[in-house]
């Protein structure tokens, strides 16, 4: 990857896109979803093996445009499966990408920005401060990695994605829709809405926007039942109260027709963790379609928190159970090599850290 191009990438185009792309190259508009086909159901990364493309075509995309795969810098493999690459963002900057192997699925956990603005209390990538968005290509070009990586080792494509990694999705709304259309395209990714997933710490204007540009899962970074102590933990609750969030999430299954909202909540040693913060959660969510994953805390560097006991959660499972809200507990997975919910780091050169969210935020320069 590379901060600036100095050729367009193709894997940044969605159909349309590329459907003018090719168009004014004097081509058909059918050939978007040939070229498609290669790039992202068979991961090609040479333009001039498309055989059903005329040559002229394929000459002026291989001379003006690039593939723009990633460039991997290191990889890791957990104990438990996980894998975790860093990949090249330039200029020193690099993300991460985790992919985790389930028996019924196997979910790739991609990341949207290098660093993140939110500045939540309990994230790893936060405290790295935020440098600059993904564009589309480095965005669906984690995917379009992950496949040929697991393909080269003999195992199966990825059958999910989250953007659960690094980075605010909807804060980079141009960039995401058009990925989502590619990861739901029958002619490039083929994922059904259910298994492409967007995660929001709660950026409400840009949450409606997405329930008129998009159809995919919905997953909501809740971890408090209250304004003050979600302020606190998630500071764009400064900005987006839950009062404004949880009817936007209502307002967004509706337009989608979708099942539920997932409401992430990292489980932080007597931060979160008490009954009442149960019950007081239960009472948000009653009567809605949601459901509640509690993630146990997952600790790093120069942050005290910590995690909740096994116990501790399971009461608070319990009580939401007891309120007929349903809630799991997530397995955390990959810790060895830094790669759970809330340890992705990669490499931020942040020269101009912008907090969002907490009140009079303010922009400092390095």
């Amino acid at each position: 990857m590379s901060k600036i191009a100095a050729k367009p990438a193709l894997l940044g185009f969605d159909r349309a896109g590329l459907t003018d792309l090719l168009v004014g190259l004097g081509g058909k508009p059918f050939h978007a979803k040939q070229v498609l086909k290669w790039l992202h159901a068979r991961g090609s990364n040479d333009v001039r093996a498309m055989t059903d493309i005329a040559t002229h075509i394929r000459e002026k995309l291989a001379t003006d445009y690039v593939i723009g795969e990633p460039q991997v810098l290191e990889h890791f493999e957990s104990a438990d499966g996980t894998r975790k690459w860093l990949l090249d963002a330039g200029g020193g900057q690099a993300i991460e990408m985790v992919f985790i192997p389930e028996p019924a699925r196997r979910t790739l956990c991609i990341s949207s920005q290098v660093g993140c603005a939110l500045d939540c209390s309990f994230c790893s990538t936060g405290a790295q401060g935020f440098n600059r968005n993904l564009t589309t290509a480095e965005i669906i070009g984690q995917v379009w990695l992950a496949n040929r990586e697991l393909a080269h080792s003999g195992e199966q494509r990825v059958t999910n994605v989250v953007f659960m990694g690094m980075g605010e999705p909807l804060a980079n709304y141009r960039q995401l829709v058009p990925a989502l259309n590619l990861l739901t395209d029958d002619f490039a990714y083929m994922f059904s809405r259910r298994r492409v997933t967007v995660s929001t710490s709660g950026l409400v204007p840009q949450l409606e926007k997405l329930g008129h540009d998009a159809n995919v899962a919905l997953a909501v970074s809740m971890h408090a039942p209250n304004d003050a102590l979600r302020n606190q933990l998630v500071p764009i609750n400064n900005r987006h109260p839950i009062s404004e969030l949880l009817p936007a999430c209502w307002d967004y299954l509706r337009r989608t027709s979708g099942r539920s909202v997932t409401f992430e909540y990292t489980m932080i040693h007597g931060v979160n963790d008490q009954v009442e913060h149960a019950r007081e959660l239960a009472r948000l969510l009653k009567g809605q379609p949601a459901k509640v994953n509690l993630i146990p805390y997952n600790p790093f560097a120069g942050n005290p928190m910590k995690r909740s006991s096994a116990a501790t959660i399971r009461k608070f499972r319990d009580v939401l159970h007891h309120a007929d809200i349903r809630a799991t507990i997530r397995k955390t997975r990959g810790d060895d090599i830094d790669a759970a919910c809330g340890q992705l780091a990669g490499q931020v050169n942040d020269r101009t850290t912008v907090r969002l969210g907490r009140k009079n935020f303010h922009v400092v320069t390095a």
